[in-house]
C-alpha cells in the first residue's frame, strides 16, 4: 500500500471511528461525516487521474455534489434542533417523542 493510499484510508477510518465513538454533539458527527466525504472525494479524484479515463472523471464531482447536499441538510437539522431543544447534544434527542 502506498503512503497516499494509507493516508486516505486512515483519514476515512479516523472519521468513521470518530462518528462511531464520539457521538456527544450533532456538530461533531457532521464534521466526522464531512471528513469521511473529503477523504473519499480526494481518493476518487486521484483514482480517476491515475487511470486517465473520461468515464470515471465524473464520479468525484457527483460525490462532491452529494456531499454538499448532505452538509446543507445536516446544518439545517442542526439549526432546527438547536432552536427546538436549545442544544445540539445527541443525548437530549429522543426519536420516540414528537
Amino acid at each position: 500500500m502506498t503512503p497516499v493510499h494509507f493516508s486516505f484510508s486512515s483519514a476515512f477510518t479516523l472519521g468513521l471511528m470518530g462518528l462511531a465513538l464520539h457521538r456527544t454533539h450533532l456538530l461533531s458527527a457532521l464534521l466526522c461525516l464531512e471528513g469521511m466525504m473529503l477523504s473519499l472525494f480526494i481518493a476518487l479524484a486521484l483514482w480517476a487521474l491515475q487511470f486517465e479515463s473520461t468515464a470515471s472523471s465524473t464520479a468525484p464531482m457527483l460525490l462532491l455534489a452529494f456531499s454538499a447536499c448532505e452538509a446543507s441538510t445536516g446544518l439545517a437539522l442542526l439549526v432546527a434542533t438547536t432552536r427546538t431543544h436549545g442544544t445540539d447534544r445527541l443525548q437530549n434527542l429522543n426519536l420516540l417523542q414528537c
